[in-house]
This record gives C-alpha cells, structure tokens and sequence, in this order.
C-alpha cells in the first residue's frame, strides 16, 4: 500500500534511517508501487526498489545509515 507520510512507513524504515533517507524510500515506494499493480508480489517489489533507491544516496556505517556525500 502507498505511503502518504513517513510517519506511515513501516516501523523497522522509521527506525533505522534519517528522515532524508525516509522520503527517499517513501516516493521509491509508491512510484515501484503504481508501476507494479498488475502484480500479485508488488509490495515486495516495491520495498526492494525502494531499499535500492536508498542505497544509492545512503550506506550503512555501523548502525547508521549516512549520507554518502557527507560519510
């Protein structure tokens, strides 16, 4: 299901990356989503597309996610 604001994503996102992070998710998130809907696995499809979409701004640095321009 679409995300309208982040406060909306699921607990383990909210927990574990910054609110930058977030909105990046979140619009990943629903743009996979619209485009999958003839799909059974689109909230899988989705939350992997998302997960991608933030790895490409952000990496993990112990338990942090950071910045990778500011890392």
């Amino acid at each position: 299901m679409p995300y309208a604001v982040n406060s909306d994503l699921p607990a383990s996102v909210r927990r574990h990356l910054p609110d930058h992070a977030q909105n990046i998710y979140r619009a990943a998130f629903n743009n996979a989503f619209a485009a999958h809907s003839d799909d059974s696995a689109r909230d899988e499809i989705a939350a992997r597309i998302a997960w991608a979409a933030v790895k490409r701004s952000y990496r993990k640095l112990g338990d942090r996610w950071v910045d990778i321009d500011h890392a």
